[in-house]
């Protein structure tokens, strides 16, 4: 999470807002294991299934294939980073802190682009018998 939230190299300005957003989480929920409340925020916002373009004929197709582990991770964290970028008006351990509690809830901006992309790979479910 800290790699990925880093610009231009600054690792340290990195760890101290997802330090500050894990204390101001503490803070905010009841419980005291602030990792399980990011693991399931993780959970929540990791997407199971992705569109792939794919072009037969001369036609492209936008093909639903499953998302493996490793990747899923990636995306939750790249979207729950996106979402906290977007949110403006407060420091980014606070944008942070609440998209991360939004996502653990189920709600929020990353899970909305989770939900968006289920649904799309539904719609295009027809075309998956052009995956190989």
């Amino acid at each position: 999470m800290i790699n990925m939230l880093m610009l231009d190299g600054k690792k340290s300005v990195s760890e101290r807002v997802v330090y500050d957003a894990f204390d101001l989480v503490k803070k905010t929920t009841s419980t005291n294991d602030v990792l399980t409340v990011f693991h399931k925020a993780i959970e929540n916002v990791r997407p199971h299934m992705e569109l792939k373009a794919r072009r037969v004929g001369g036609a492209t197709y936008q093909i639903p294939i499953e998302v493996r582990h490793d990747r899923g991770m990636s995306l939750a964290i790249r979207w729950l980073r996106t979402a906290a970028r977007s949110r403006k008006g407060a420091p980014m351990a606070k944008r942070l802190s609440d998209e991360l509690l939004s996502a653990y809830k189920g709600e929020g901006s990353a899970v909305r682009k989770r939900e968006e992309t289920h649904k799309m790979a539904e719609a295009n479910r027809a075309f998956a018998h052009y995956r190989w």
